[in-house]
């Protein structure tokens, strides 16, 4: 589930948005929400980069959106993702490139398998872990290979 959750985080910080330009974005022509949101950077908005104003710009909008309860949990991931070392969160940003590379049928497969993961009971899935991690390098490949080129039922979509 912690996965998921710091995989959306990064959907928000990496969120598809027109670029910002040399200059980045001034304080003043955030809205009134955007403001609400990032108060907490607005003595150093000016120093920061153009692309990272942009992110922000676009998250702060999404969140000033969200329910209460929305703004909770993403307020938890948030702190999760922070939480992370450097060297794990690049490693999650090179994976969402990666899953944004994939054709959307790819992306789907994941996405339904994940679903299916997380609808396991606990056990089951820890078992699946301890699995996975004690098996050979060459072993994990096998499976890998095996979930990709099995047959898949229609989606029920």
């Amino acid at each position: 589930m912690k996965a998921r959750h710091i995989i959306i985080v990064a959907l928000l910080l990496f969120a598809g948005t027109a670029p910002a330009d040399e200059h980045g974005i001034t304080w003043d022509s955030l809205n009134a929400d955007q403001q609400s949101v990032l108060g907490r950077f607005s003595g150093e908005w000016d120093s920061l980069p153009p692309q990272r104003q942009e992110r922000l710009a676009v998250g702060a909008n999404h969140y000033a959106g969200m329910t209460p309860k929305q703004r909770e949990a993403a307020r938890v991931r948030f702190t999760d993702w922070r939480g992370l070392t450097d060297e794990r969160r690049e490693l999650i940003r090179e994976r969402y490139e990666t899953y944004k590379s994939l054709s959307p049928d790819e992306q789907r497969r994941i996405r339904d398998n994940f679903r299916r993961f997380n609808r396991m009971n606990r056990d089951h899935r820890q078992q699946m872990r301890d699995r996975f991690r004690d098996m050979t390098p060459e072993q994990r490949q096998r499976v890998r290979d095996h979930m990709r080129d099995r047959p898949r039922p229609a989606s029920r979509d």
